[in-house]
């Protein structure tokens, strides 16, 4: 039976916090009470691979945490295990919906999906508003005085500065007489085995940066040193709002803000050029002859390339879900170009793997990886993994504690660099100048 109270509905999406939550604090604004909702997207969730996905339990605990702080407002979360458009007609016959806001989500499954769902309320004769949450600066905002996209970062980042207000761009929290749907009874969560996940045994990294951003710069490089800030996952889902991190970042640390523009930038990338989820940026990449070879990928994947830096990374990736920055590049490189393997491959894998997998970071990063992407150095940048060994694992204590076997004497290279260098040079030139 239908509720006949009004109400406006927050739709959390990648914005799974109660504070400083742009959609949420604009439908307080309105005088109907909010009740709050978070849809397990059936579209998304049938196609991992993964049943102990450990994202999918990072989302299930983040969603029980919010059950209980709005419990403790008087409300409760409500969940749906569904695809969207069927969660609202469903939701439109249980309750008196009058609005339903949300937080801006611009990948392109996502912008479908909202206008789907956009449509479906609009027949219904019930408002949709989107508000920017989850950058500072939505996509397409931060362009040429021509208006036209930027597609190189540094003059990007200096436009982004210049735009950059903190009067305009500061945290808000709750009101202290939040409006929310008053609920006596609990809302049903549906649980990890009925979605068909298996809890997962992977530990998520608490959310502590303030020590490391002080020493963001002079320790990022070094996978052996805990000098990143792990907020990946947490970015990724929005438990930490982007305004609070980036206003410590402005005071701690400039590099680090740097990187969190350079988030911004592949935000638009994607936005502007859509191509990129599948294509490479630059079309006349996409005819570089890969040689595929599924063997070198099984070996890459497991970490058994015979290369420290490279074996270190993917080993670390796949047991704990996290990757260093320096070692994402390092293992795309090699597969890309010592391997000769299409980008897209080591895309998806990482897809699958990452805690904080992101679309449009994931994609910048392989992309400036293959050389196929917007960043303005040519294809020729590849990285020397033995070399790179050297310089930012020195003592090599990361190293030993995930490739402990590397001193072993069948611990050989699976190819030689120096020859996998010279064919990667020729397979692309090949490809750029015939066409």
């Amino acid at each position: 039976m239908t509720n006949k109270t009004p109400i406006s509905i927050c739709w959390l999406r990648r914005d799974l916090r109660l504070e400083d939550n742009t959609a949420l604090n604009n439908a307080f604004k309105h005088t109907n009470p909010v009740l709050c909702l978070f849809i397990f997207d059936k579209q998304i969730l049938d196609k991992l691979a993964d049943k102990d996905d450990a994202r999918i339990n990072f989302i299930f605990q983040t969603i029980e945490r919010l059950k209980y702080e709005l419990k403790a407002a008087g409300s409760d979360l409500l969940v749906k295990y569904d695809t969207p458009e069927s969660a609202f007609i469903q939701i439109l016959k249980e309750y008196n919906v009058a609005s339903v806001y949300a937080n801006e989500d611009y990948e392109p499954y996502a912008r479908d999906r909202d206008e789907k769902i956009n449509q479906l309320l609009v027949t219904n004769e019930i408002t949709f508003e989107l508000s920017t949450d989850h950058c500072i600066f939505k996509p397409g905002t931060v362009v040429k005085p021509d208006g036209k996209p930027y597609t190189i970062f540094t003059p990007f980042k200096n436009k982004w500065l210049s735009t950059f207000s903190e009067r305009q761009h500061q945290t808000e929290n709750r009101p202290p007489t939040s409006n929310f749907f008053q609920i006596s009874e609990d809302l049903k969560l549906p649980k990890l085995d009925e979605m068909g996940f298996t809890v997962s045994s992977r530990k998520f990294p608490i959310v502590d940066y303030m020590g490391i951003l002080q020493a963001y710069s002079r320790d990022r490089d070094y996978p052996g040193i805990e000098g990143t800030s792990r907020l990946g996952i947490h970015l990724r889902f929005g438990t930490v709002s982007i305004r609070k991190i980036l206003k410590d970042a402005r005071k701690y640390s400039e590099v680090f803000q740097s990187e969190l523009i350079w988030r911004e930038f592949y935000f638009n990338i994607v936005w502007h050029f859509p191509h990129v989820a599948k294509n490479s940026f630059k079309p006349a990449y996409d005819h570089v002859n890969w040689l595929n070879n599924e063997r070198d990928f099984s070996r890459w994947c497991q970490g058994n390339t015979g290369f420290p830096m490279v074996d270190a990374g993917m080993r670390q990736l796949n047991e704990t879900g996290f990757m260093h920055n320096r070692l994402r590049m390092i293992t795309a490189s090699f597969l890309c170009k010592d391997l000769l393997i299409d980008w897209r491959w080591g895309e998806a894998y990482f897809a699958r793997k990452l805690l904080d997998f992101e679309l449009a970071s994931n994609n910048g990063g392989w992309q400036w990886a293959a050389g196929s992407g917007c960043d303005a150095a040519p294809y020729f940048r590849i990285f020397n993994p033995t070399e790179q060994l050297k310089k930012f694992d020195p003592d090599l204590s990361f190293t030993r504690k995930w490739v402990p076997e590397f001193q072993e004497l069948n611990y050989t290279p699976m190819v030689d660099h120096k020859f996998a260098r010279d064919r990667c040079l020729m397979v692309y030139k090949q490809a750029l100048t015939s066409l």
